[in-house]
């Protein structure tokens, strides 16, 4: 199979009717005519081999599915409908056949789920298997949810239950543009509680205190792994009202820039870090 017949067959399969896509897989560049009411919102995400999957723990529809998620994930953080996806994608020469072929069947059933249209890419051959999968999202003009927004009085939410890594991570797109003119801040849970709400409260200028009996735990997971595990994929978002969807944990507070308690104590920001 050359790379020619590797995407006619993507583009054989992939979404058509995205009005703002004029041009995609195919040419040189995809082709977006935006609509002057949004702003554009851009991510991307590497999946690497060994690194977020291996082949024994997923099968290649799963690292499809896996690889758009993580990017749509970014995107319902930031209350952005899904437009259109880019996937460059490097395989070893042995698994160009079936396992490329189950790869864009997961990766396409979860983006037609949320009609983000697959607008291109690329292909090429490695020792290992590299998807880098970049994602634009729209959100109505200078409504999209930041991380900088949160104060000291707000509360603090999550979307759902922490610490058991999801083996198919399900984007809470639907949630994040719920969340629009509600939450002060959001962003998603991928690297752990305890460091992304560091995050969050430096690039607002606060400090954090958590409740350990509001946090919501998986089942069969500890309060240990909820608080530093990583990969939730749930949403994190302050907000000043008491009704806010989600589960309240805690609340944002005046104090050292970044420093999150947990019932009154300091809690290290000891989530995952790629090079620690």
């Amino acid at each position: 199979m050359s790379e020619l017949d590797i995407i006619r067959r993507i583009r054989a399969r992939s979404r058509k009717e995205n009005s703002a896509i004029q041009l995609g897989i195919g040419d040189d560049c995809a082709l977006l005519r935006p609509d002057t009411k949004f702003d554009l919102v851009f991510t991307t995400d590497l999946t690497i081999e060994n690194r977020h999957f291996t082949h024994r723990t997923h099968k290649a529809s799963e690292v499809g599915h896996l690889a758009l998620a993580r990017s749509l994930s970014d995107l319902a953080a930031m209350g952005s409908e899904p437009v259109f996806c880019l996937v460059a994608l490097a395989v070893p020469a042995q698994l160009a056949r079936r396992w490329l072929n189950d790869f864009y069947k997961g990766l396409l059933r979860l983006a037609d789920s949320h009609k983000i249209t697959l607008a291109g890419g690329d292909l090429s051959k490695a020792d290992a298997v590299i998807a880098d999968v970049m994602c634009c999202g729209r959100v109505p003009r200078g409504k999209a949810l930041l991380r900088s927004g949160a104060k000291p009085g707000d509360g603090i939410f999550v979307t759902g239950r922490l610490g058991k890594r999801k083996h198919l991570p399900k984007p809470r797109l639907a949630e994040g543009i719920a969340l629009r003119g509600v939450a002060s801040a959001a962003m998603d849970l991928s690297d752990g509680l305890s460091l992304d709400l560091h995050r969050l409260c430096l690039e607002s200028g606060v400090a954090a205190e958590l409740d350990s009996s509001q946090i919501p735990v998986a089942r069969g997971s500890t309060l240990e792994k909820a608080l530093h595990y990583g990969e939730d994929y749930e949403l994190l978002f302050t907000a000043p009202a008491v009704n806010a969807k989600g589960t309240r944990i805690g609340v944002i507070t005046k104090g050292k820039l970044g420093q999150v308690r947990l019932d009154r104590r300091i809690l290290k920001p000891e989530g995952w870090d790629h090079f620690r």
